[in-house]
Order: C-alpha cells, then structure tokens, then sequence
C-alpha cells in the first residue's frame, strides 16, 4: 500500500474528524486569478497531493469531486500552502478550460462593491 503524505500537525488536527472540512481558494499558478472557492476534507487533500488533480469535497453531492472528471475542465495541482493557523489552504493550479460551473473562467466577477 502506498504510504500517505503527513500533513502538518495543526491541519491533520483540523481533518482528523470524519465530516471535518477546510475552505480552499484556488488560483492559477501562471496568472495568480483567483479561480474559486471549495472544500476539502482529508480524503481529498491527500487525493490531491498525491496524484496532482486537483480533488474537492462536494458538500452538496456528499462525495469527492475530481475537478474535470466529467466536465474535462482540469486543475493540475502546482502547489498547496497552508494559512498561518491552518484553517484555510491556498491551492496553485495549472487550469484547463473554465473554472466555474456557469461556463465563466472563474467564479469570481460578480462585483458588488
């Protein structure tokens, strides 16, 4: 069995329970576009540092989401860095088409201030 990757103390601490959840903002590592914003629990993390494709929780499908895997929009994972107190992650991306489910590039543009 392949062995997993230790994660710093604090972050394994914050996934350690089953339904534990960390908000990841996702950018592309070329642009620095800030793409969107997901979910991972620990299952998906590790999915994503291992295999580089970029893997989230879907909160409302309760199940992993390998972002792309039926749409073919990729994110290729360049880097994953972990915020001062490890309760959010910033994950660099190589994207392939679109980011957003709406078709746009990325899910941010809807400007309210």
């Amino acid at each position: 069995m392949e062995s997993m990757p230790a994660l710093p103390e604090e972050l394994e601490s914050l996934l350690a329970a089953p339904d534990a959840l960390v908000p990841v903002i996702v950018q592309e590592a070329t642009t620095l576009e800030v793409l969107m914003l997901a979910w991972m629990n620990r299952q998906a993390l590790l999915h994503s540092i291992t295999t580089g494709n970029a893997t989230y929780w879907s909160r409302s499908r309760s199940e992993l989401w390998i972002k792309g895997a039926t749409s073919g929009n990729t994110q290729r994972v360049i880097s994953i860095d972990s915020d001062c107190d490890s309760d959010a992650l910033l994950m660099r991306v190589e994207q392939s088409g679109v980011a957003c489910h709406t078709g746009a590039r990325t899910c941010f543009g809807q400007r309210i201030s």
